[in-house]
């Protein structure tokens, strides 16, 4: 049988169950998130209403089954730095390696332009080359490592900035 067409959408408040079981995994066993503390229902609507037209969440779609989700969000609270938004992708273990990070990080990159944003930009843990590969392959690159500012399992963890101007 073949895999499901996937298809990238604007996320709903259906969505949101499976949008917090993708990222509290994370949280629980990897370095793509520097949360240590899953998050509740109520902080991922919290989180969520914090992002609309202008800051979209888009999810992965496989034949009724979410694959992963996306977002962009302001990368700082303060005006001058307006067209610069961060990018976050997190694809759920079991669909990952079939280009559902790159259908997602695509049509974040796509939203980007159309929002009339400049910058794009990921902070990702230096030990996760598999998403430094994946910005990598869009055209992102790296502007700077901050160099031991994160702490998860008992390691200490560089964070690459990555930019991709659009």
């Amino acid at each position: 049988m073949a895999a499901p067409l996937i298809r990238v959408r604007a996320a709903g408040h259906e969505d949101l169950p499976r949008i917090l079981s993708i990222y509290n995994r994370e949280v629980l066993v990897s370095t793509a998130t520097y949360d240590t503390v899953p998050r509740t229902p109520a902080e991922n609507r919290k989180w969520f209403s914090l992002h609309g037209p202008e800051h979209p969440v888009l999810v992965a779609d496989a034949g009724g089954v979410l694959a992963g989700w996306a977002s962009l969000s302001p990368w700082s609270d303060r005006a001058a730095y307006a067209r610069a938004v961060e990018v976050s992708v997190y694809v759920a273990e079991e669909h990952r390696r079939r280009g559902v990070g790159r259908l997602l990080l695509k049509a974040l990159v796509d939203a980007g332009r159309a929002h009339g944003y400049r910058a794009l930009l990921a902070r990702i843990s230096a030990d996760n080359e598999a998403s430094v590969r994946l910005h990598a392959a869009l055209g992102f690159t790296i502007v700077g490592t901050l160099r031991e500012v994160g702490v998860k399992f008992g390691r200490t963890l560089d964070v690459c900035i990555m930019e991709l101007l659009v």
